[in-house]
């Protein structure tokens, strides 16, 4: 689940104690706020120590969030210092100042965080001013209800802040705000801050034009008003005030929420993971399943981070995790340094939209949906198919243009131990826990045989299973059934009892610390990179950018008369640009801000030409996960480029030419969204009543489903192919372009397109393949 770069050397991941104690602190502090529901568990700990309100889960968000920002801040401080980088040069003092200043900006935003937000308002707290009002305002509505024999009220909503920051609030926010985007060029490089610097300057000038010309003759995009008539600069303050203090948009907002309720667990349990022998038991597998096969070590590499990269979610991680071992097998073999490095980067990608983990983007975006996690992973699981299916095919059709034949033997290392079954056990049998747990309907919990052994109370009404009461077990698993959060809180449980299986880890069981240390710091140094997302996101929402730009790109490209054929034109144009702007924007970035950035800016655009929400940012996101093997900036190649010592650049090249499918799979699931397999991607964004959208009123028809699959399995056999520029014998390039039209020709509209273009295929494949073996035989 790392979004992080790659980590250092083991002796420098904890550069001194202070950091490794903190971050501990900080995962302990996440996991009991994580905890699962579980029946009793709050009365256990108060009978324990006595304490009748004492919160042992789900800490109260206004004060348990400006504490742990704090403390993440502070461990990044630590973690990446600027002063301890320089020491010794002249940046030293200059490095010393931005520790410092990091430090202080993050206190000063926890503390006016409390002191604005009206569920705390700290200085009327401490002064006993809010008490006052609390007491003087129940009374009030204690008499008004007395006289009208209303209910008697015994408490009132939280009343607004007397003592505040006033206008040092805006001073507070926007140094701060300075602080951590100077940061993240350090931790997390120039582009994204870039992104969020453009965006925040492009607000400061509207606002500047608003306030010194008025509002008057001025084009939308070059204005942003703050208020009414006379124009002040504070009537930006409530702006500000919100940017702070929003539970949706806010600095400590949807993002913390997100990250310490729902991918917190996930981050964990992929240092677990880590730290576990079932890593290197799962490339051995991957190796011993492959043998027979002529790409061998590819087809290795392909299938070792289908699984591996669904652990850990980053593509970087996933190349310097299996392609160390993975890259020179290819290079043995015979396959090029280029190739090797392109094949492992385009495979380590795609762990990434590999269900059921994925990667942290992938939670994220079921928080920007609304969908729930366990449809994200039911959506994601086709096109990951069809993915690897053509990663499958690219490695098959290369080693077939080199020679390269299988290696078929099993050698000693390709043997399956005993204690390598019970290594495996440390990640499958989570895995399988979290399938069984996000994919089981809470209400169904209870119902069967199982339930009925447990002690289940069941019963049918009709054809629907009615559960009266359950066993404490079974309520702990309904609690946790659905729920991405507790999902990923059991698993991580479970992995670490499976560790203790490990002899070697019994000798050294400190690891566990080390990983829960590790998973701190990522999660602190990836809600730093967050903050700058925020940026970028209050700043859109605040000038309206991205609607403006949604409305005027909609109504230019309806201002051309296509006819009936218009809007899958336009759909295609709108989604041609969301491409482009997610890979650019994606340059350098890991695929968290990549996403973010385009769906705010480009999602409405998409959604306004007819494309289902979640359909649209399911679209998005694969671009935003392409953009780590497309260059000039492509992460995961250069990091592949690395191990075998190729051109960065050509690397890059090579990872499209192997991963191409990222780009295509997102075009057929927007015009085609039934292979989404969720109800989220068929309605209509038009419809108030959330209807579904033209054509699929009845459902999605399982003909017509395996008729799209059939067309899919066979345009990616063509695009493979001729990528290759081999198949059964070497293609020229007039039949690579006849196969990559036919390709397209299989997935238009209308089915006359598609019958004809699948005899076509069918002819050509025929006459190529007895073409071949007629060459053979002279």
């Amino acid at each position: 689940m790392s979004e992080t770069p790659e980590l250092s050397p083991t002796e420098t991941v904890f550069p001194n104690h202070a950091v490794y104690a903190l971050a501990l602190i900080f995962v302990i502090m996440g996991v009991v706020n994580s905890t699962p529901v579980i029946p009793g568990w709050d009365t256990l700990w108060q009978g324990i120590t006595g304490i009748e309100k004492l919160k042992t889960r789900a800490f109260a968000t206004e004060w348990f969030y400006p504490i742990v920002f704090f403390l993440m801040m502070l461990i990044v401080a630590l973690k990446h210092s600027m002063w301890r980088d320089w020491r010794g040069t002249a940046r030293a003092p200059l490095g010393a100042f931005m520790d410092i200043a990091l430090v202080v900006a993050a206190a000063a935003i926890s503390l006016t965080y409390l002191v604005e937000i009206d569920s705390v308002c700290l200085i009327d707290s401490l002064n006993g001013e809010r008490a006052r009002i609390m007491a003087q305002t129940l009374a009030a509505e204690i008499e008004f209800a007395e006289t009208m024999g209303l209910p008697v009220p015994d408490t009132v909503e939280d009343p607004k802040c007397v003592n505040t920051t006033g206008v040092w609030l805006v001073a507070i926010m926007g140094i701060s705000m300075l602080v951590f985007l100077g940061y993240n060029i350090k931790v997390w490089g120039l582009p994204l801050v870039a992104v969020a610097l453009g965006i925040a300057l492009y607000t400061i000038v509207t606002v500047l034009v608003w306030y010194f010309h008025g509002p008057d003759d001025v084009n939308k995009y070059l204005m942003t008003k703050l208020g009414g008539e006379p124009r002040t600069f504070l009537d930006g303050v409530p702006n500000v005030h919100d940017a702070l203090v929003n539970t949706a948009s806010g600095i400590l907002g949807r993002f913390m929420n997100v990250i310490m309720n729902v991918v917190f667990p996930y981050i964990i349990l992929g240092a677990l993971f880590g730290k576990s022998a079932g890593g290197a038991t799962l490339i051995k597998l991957a190796f011993r399943w492959t043998r027979r096969l002529r790409g061998g070590p590819a087809h290795a590499a392909i299938v070792s981070s289908a699984m591996f990269g669904t652990i850990t979610g980053g593509p970087v991680v996933n190349v310097l995790s299996t392609g160390v071992l993975t890259i020179p097998m290819m290079i043995k073999r015979g396959f090029s340094r280029v190739f090797a490095g392109g094949m492992e980067a385009a495979a380590s990608s795609g762990g990434s939209i590999m269900p059921p983990v994925m990667g942290v983007a992938a939670f994220i975006l079921a928080a920007m949906t609304g969908v729930p996690y366990r449809d994200v992973i039911i959506a994601a699981t086709l096109p990951a198919i069809a993915y690897f299916l053509c990663l499958f095919l690219s490695a098959s059709f290369q080693s077939r243009k080199q020679g390269i034949e299988a290696f078929g033997a099993l050698t000693e290392d390709m043997h399956v131990t005993r204690e390598d079954l019970l290594h495996l056990c440390q990640i499958f049998l989570p895995i399988l826990l979290i399938l069984f747990l996000l994919l089981t309907p809470k209400d169904m919990v209870g119902c069967g045989p199982i339930g009925w052994i447990l002690g289940a109370d069941a019963a049918m009404q009709g054809d629907r299973c009615v559960v009266t009461s359950l066993p404490w077990v079974l309520q702990i698993f309904q609690n946790a059934a659905g729920d991405a959060g507790a999902t990923g809180w059991w698993a991580a449980l479970l992995v670490v009892v499976l560790m203790f299986l490990d002899k070697d880890f019994r000798a050294r069981p400190r690891k566990l610390l080390d990983a829960l240390s590790e998973a701190g710091i990522t999660i602190a140094t990836l809600y730093l990179m967050l903050l700058a997302v925020t940026v970028i996101d209050v700043c859109l929402n605040f000038t309206g950018l991205s609607r403006f730009v949604a409305i005027d790109v909609l109504r230019f490209l309806l201002s051309f008369d296509l006819g009936g054929g218009g809007s899958a034109f336009f759909q295609f144009i709108a989604l041609a640009i969301t491409m482009l702007l997610a890979v650019l924007l994606g340059m350098g970035m890991p695929a968290v801000p990549a996403y973010l950035n385009v769906a705010l800016l480009m999602g409405p655009l998409l959604i306004g030409l007819g494309i289902a929400n979640f359909t649209a940012h399911m679209f998005i996101f694969y671009f935003a996960i392409a953009s780590a093997i497309t260059p000039p900036v492509a992460l995961a190649a250069f990091a592949a480029s690395t191990i075998t010592k190729a051109e960065p650049m050509a690397t890059g090249f090579s990872a499209v030419r192997s991963g191409i499918v990222m780009f295509v799979i997102p075009f057929i699931f927007a015009f085609y969204p039934e292979i989404l397999l969720v109800d989220q991607a068929l309605i209509d964004p038009s419809s108030p009543s959330r209807a579904p959208l033209p054509g699929y009123e009845n459902g999605v028809s399982v003909v017509g489903l395996m008729w799209l699959l059939m067309r899919l399995i066979l345009a990616l056999y063509l695009v493979a192919s001729a990528l290759a520029a081999f198949d059964a014998a070497r293609l020229t390039v007039i039949w690579i372009a006849v196969r990559l039209a036919t390709a397209v020709a299989l997935m238009m509209q209308p089915e006359m397109i598609q019958l004809s273009a699948l005899a076509f295929a069918v002819g050509l494949l025929a006459l190529h393949h007895l073409g071949a073996r007629r060459a053979q035989m002279v």
